[in-house]
């Protein structure tokens, strides 16, 4: 009996090196994908993780295995991924990232056609299963003759080195690398009027990770047309080892660089990418971090002033603030629940002009009704130039009308009974359960979201009150030493 595959998650593949994700597995996942959809063709791409590059070429020797051609389109960000499915027009596209995941991980994002994604319940589990039947006989026989029979060391691997030979996938006729960077920067600034711009001067912070090589087109491209954008780089080279931590702007220990760079250059505002630039995070000119959710309510006024009656998507963690901005700009609020997979599935069905969640996902109806990192910080410079206001201006009202705790991550050995403790503390006061995803109860001033994570081993806690910083604050207090037991 084959060995069980662990590292399948609620909507995407992450997982610990080597203990649940090696090239074996890498090459499994890659023949099942490309055998579930019947796919001809599949466009891969993986970010600068150590890991990444072998795992997408033993990836892609078993997406030649299961009959399909693959495009590689290199180093790339999760979003670059999804354009070129779409502009490929090809069966299917894979990312190889483990995002904001600690530097001993890493994983997948896959779409189909037309970057459709796959979760759980729309393939997901069916790719997960058929990886599973291949005898490992016959998986180790494949990779020998794609890795002209060196055989796999885990230190090597975790190390960075790749096994399977570039040569020999070429030599199937089936594996070829092709650039899509300019065609994607030039979609990216097709959602700005570049003629909108004023002088602006902007922190960009990379992390290491896979942004600099787009910041860099798109700075390219800013001088092309004389459009008047500084950026001042901050942990810009890409480089796996993450030297300055994991890229992952949602801790608050990870956003100092960024504001301090603010405050030393006297910037407009600051923007700082995870690893594979999906999310993007914004700092005012005070270094001060904007909390995502803010920003959704942000831009989807901006986009109901354009469209109205449009459909806006948005998670159920925060959303008074977002759903009182739609009601008075006429938008319809549709609430989805939390994650890229079912985010995106809603777009489509909803055919959303743009949805947002407060963990800086964004996503936008002609991006194929994906999230991308790159547009939102676009998107907020044009206006700061169009309604000459600071971000911090232009957020600052929002913030005092609907306070927020910000995301709290408890680690837990059960987390079910913390759930059940705080039910049974707040369940006979509320005025309204939400169950869309984990619980959200409601009260006359304040609401809250307490939900297991898809992708760790964690509880997530939000809270919000109307206009009420400190009834905000006591209740996360309270709320934490229940779900803590202390």
């Amino acid at each position: 009996m084959n060995k069980a595959i662990t590292c399948f998650k609620a909507y995407d593949v992450r997982g610990e090196l080597n203990s649940q994700l090696n090239e074996e597995v890498a090459y499994r996942i890659g023949r099942a994908f490309a055998e579930e959809l019947n796919a001809n063709s599949v466009v891969v791409g993986g970010d600068i993780r150590k890991t990444s590059a072998p795992l997408k070429l033993a990836l892609s020797a078993g997406l030649i295995d299961g009959g399909a051609k693959v495009i590689d389109i290199g180093m790339a960000g999760t979003e670059e991924i999804y354009f070129a499915t779409s502009h490929l027009n090809v069966d299917g596209g894979i990312e190889v990232t483990a995002s904001h995941n600690p530097i001993d991980y890493n994983g997948m994002k896959m779409v189909k056609a037309k970057s459709v994604p796959i979760s759980g319940d729309t393939g997901l589990h069916a790719i997960k299963e058929k990886a599973e039947t291949y005898s490992t006989d016959e998986v180790t026989r494949r990779l020998d003759y794609f890795t002209d029979g060196e055989k796999i060391n885990s230190d090597a691997f975790v190390n960075g080195t790749a096994h399977v030979k570039t040569r020999v996938l070429h030599a199937t006729g089936k594996y070829s690398v092709q650039a899509v960077l300019e065609e994607y920067v030039e979609h990216i600034l097709s959602y700005v009027d570049l003629s909108h711009f004023r002088p602006l001067k902007l922190v960009v912070n990379a992390g290491n990770g896979a942004a600099g090589k787009v910041l860099d087109a798109f700075e390219k491209a800013f001088q092309a047309r004389s459009v008047p954008i500084e950026f001042i780089k901050v942990n810009y080279a890409p480089d796996g080892n993450f030297p300055n931590g994991i890229p992952n702007p949602l801790l608050p220990e990870n956003r100092s660089d960024t504001a301090n760079a603010v405050i030393q250059h006297n910037a407009d505002f600051g923007i700082a990418w995870d690893g594979d630039f999906d999310r993007c995070f914004l700092f005012d000119a005070q270094g001060q971090f904007i909390e995502g959710y803010y920003i959704v309510g942000l831009l989807a006024e901006a986009f109901l002033e354009k469209e109205q009656g449009a459909s806006i998507i948005y998670d159920p963690r925060l959303y008074w603030n977002t759903e009182a901005i739609i009601s008075a700009k006429n938008g319809v609020p549709v609430k989805s629940k939390t994650g890229h997979a079912f985010i995106k599935e809603r777009m489509r069905k909803e055919d959303a002009v743009y949805g947002g969640e407060m963990s800086a996902h964004h996503y936008f109806r002609d991006f194929a009704y994906c999230d991308s990192g790159m547009i939102p910080w676009l998107l907020v410079a044009e206006l700061v130039c169009t309604k000459k206001q600071s971000l911090a201006d232009m957020v600052s009202e929002r913030i005092k009308a609907y306070p927020s705790s910000g995301e709290i991550n408890s680690k837990l050995k059960d987390a079910d009974a913390a759930l059940e403790r705080v039910l049974a503390k707040y369940k006979k006061e509320a005025t309204h359960i939400d169950e869309t995803d984990g619980i959200g109860l409601e009260f006359a001033s304040w609401r809250f979201n307490l939900r297991k994570s898809n992708t760790e081993p964690v509880i997530r806690l939000n809270v919000e009150s109307k206009g009420d910083i400190p009834l905000m604050e006591t209740k996360t207090a309270e709320l934490l030493a229940i779900i803590r037991d202390e």
